[in-house]
């Protein structure tokens, strides 16, 4: 169980033993207004709204960095916060001492992903510097992803791989390091451990799943894949021993004739949760965990977000050549476009926004 400080971060330590005051630097850039993909109230698609007047992000921590966003990508999340679900629990995050008043959220920048390159770094960086290509997943109680510029804590950013460009990295952060946060840190599976194990992914088409099966496989599990029909060629491509179509007869039936899981991944949720359960080998610490309600628990509970970018996705993208699964790519005004696409369900994967055009 992880749980964040009041600045989004890990606790900071001070190992130059001056005092923290002396380590904060306001960016440079500070008062200038940038492109941003906005929302000023909660609700459906219609409350987004393009501005050219976003104010810069500012460097308020030593450890932060500042990003030029090349792509961002959506993710389930940025729905939910656009609707208002878990706004009580992110604002005590964003102020946790009740310092400001009235609806300081807004306006707010969604969008989760980010794939760019350092512009400016604190005072206490050492590992990045401007210039460098990163991407990172930053917190849902930060300003997001969906603009010119982001600021990120360093715990929060990793090197981009040098393999993959910026849309295809966009794809990942976020998902990743959900998929691998489930299944290591709740689950107990890694790569010495996993031959043999019976894996069930619902929902394996979409951001979470493509990567768990990309992850499962690579550590030499057996992976019985849900989705639909008109998914199960990429998903037997990504290396599924086991695709189910969830439209042919009932569901529950065809896997309850099925040996039993040691693990389940639910990215489904809804009528699943009551009887997944039921799929699970008994009295041997089989697992079943849901990525889908509510989003703020697990998000507690997982640690996404937290500083597992640099452990769990880069494992993912480096060591075991995961690559991402692009749905669908937009520019960065089609960004309500984007919305409509990933509210409409039925994801191959994720929905990429380029930010700016040359990627």
């Amino acid at each position: 169980m992880l749980s964040w400080g009041a600045a989004g971060g890990r606790v900071l330590r001070w190992a130059s033993g001056r005092a923290p005051a002396r380590e904060l630097r306001s960016s440079p850039r500070a008062g200038i207004a940038m492109p941003s993909w906005v929302i000023d109230r909660y609700g459906s698609n219609e409350v987004l709204r393009f501005t050219s007047d976003m104010m810069f992000p500012i460097i308020h921590f030593p450890n932060e960095v500042i990003i030029k966003v090349h792509a961002a990508s959506l993710n389930p999340i940025d729905l939910s916060m656009r609707s208002g679900y878990g706004a009580t629990a992110l604002n005590m995050k964003r102020d946790p001492l009740k310092l400001k008043t009235g609806e300081a959220e807004f306006p707010l920048t969604l969008g989760r992903d980010v794939s760019g390159v350092v512009m400016e770094c604190g005072l206490g960086v050492s590992y990045f510097k401007p210039g460098d290509e990163v991407w990172a997943a930053i917190p849902p109680w930060k300003q997001g992803t969906l603009s010119e510029f982001v600021v990120a804590s360093g715990n929060e950013v990793s090197f981009k791989p040098k393999s993959l460009s910026h849309t295809e990295a966009a794809a990942l952060p976020y998902v990743g390091l959900t998929a691998w946060s489930a299944l290591n840190q709740v689950g107990g599976l890694n790569q010495s451990n996993c031959s043999g194990k019976r894996i069930l992914i619902l929902g394996a088409s979409g951001g979470v799943g493509t990567f768990a099966v990309q992850l499962m496989k690579a550590w030499d599990a057996h992976v019985t894949a849900v989705c639909s029909h008109d998914a199960s060629t990429l998903v037997k491509k990504l290396g599924a021993d086991d695709v189910v179509d969830y439209r042919s007869g009932n569901l529950e039936e065809h896997l309850k004739t099925l040996p039993l899981f040691d693990f389940i991944l639910d990215n489904v949720g809804g009528s699943t949760e009551k009887w997944a359960l039921d799929l699970l080998k008994k009295w041997s610490g089989a697992t079943y965990v849901t990525l889908v309600t509510p989003f703020l628990i697990n998000m507690d509970k997982l640690g996404v977000a937290d500083g597992m970018l640099q452990t769990g996705v880069t494992v993912g993208s480096k060591t075991l050549k995961i690559q991402p699964v692009i749905d669908e790519v937009f520019s960065f005004s089609e960004v309500p476009k984007a919305f409509l696409k990933l509210e409409g369900g039925h994801a191959r994967g994720k929905t990429v926004i380029n930010v700016i055009s040359k990627q």
